[in-house]
């Protein structure tokens, strides 16, 4: 008689001193994460009426005036298509003006307003969002291992690395 095929051996569950499951309180401790950066992207657009990757997005604006789209796509971290699609938005909401000038009158640079500084000094900070900023607090040896661990995390999940050029607050 033929055997039924086994489930895969899954390693033994492991706890820690307290007795806790280490991949329930793991889990947990992202959905903590993703909670705080979801209150945060909710604070965000209640308080300051854009979206959290469009803040960010006029802050970077704010802090460089004529930054081009191609310079604000590299700062974010994300592709080109998306940082002008969050560029049409703000020019659309009058946060953002766009000139055409210097040497070549092809490059698009961009501008602040008025309106755009009053909804910046209105916006809670942190601009970029809180989990770059608390990623950017981290020290060397733990943002090391953290990326390390988070790869072979994403390896055993088989995503698409692409969609890392999603901003958090798009998702």
């Amino acid at each position: 008689m033929p055997r039924e095929p086994q489930p895969p051996s899954r390693p033994p569950i492991q706890t820690d001193t307290t007795g806790d499951i280490a991949e329930v309180r793991v889990l947990r401790r992202f959905r903590i994460v993703f909670n705080a950066v979801k209150t945060h992207f909710k604070q965000v657009e209640k308080q300051a009426g854009i979206g959290g990757a469009q803040l960010w997005a006029l802050s970077i604006v704010a802090a460089r005036p004529g930054v081009g789209i191609s310079s604000l796509a590299a700062t974010m971290d994300v592709h080109q298509t998306t940082a002008s699609n969050l560029v049409k938005g703000l020019v659309k909401g009058e946060l953002v003006i766009t000139e055409r000038s210097g040497p070549d009158r092809r490059a698009v640079q961009l501008l602040i307003t008025a309106a755009g500084s009053r909804v910046l000094a209105k916006a809670p900070g942190p601009f970029a969002g809180v989990l770059p900023d608390a990623i950017a607090r981290l020290d060397a040896r733990t943002l090391k291992r953290l990326d390390k661990d988070l790869q072979q995390l994403i390896e055993l999940l088989k995503v698409d690395e692409r969609a890392a050029s999603i901003p958090l607050a798009d998702l």
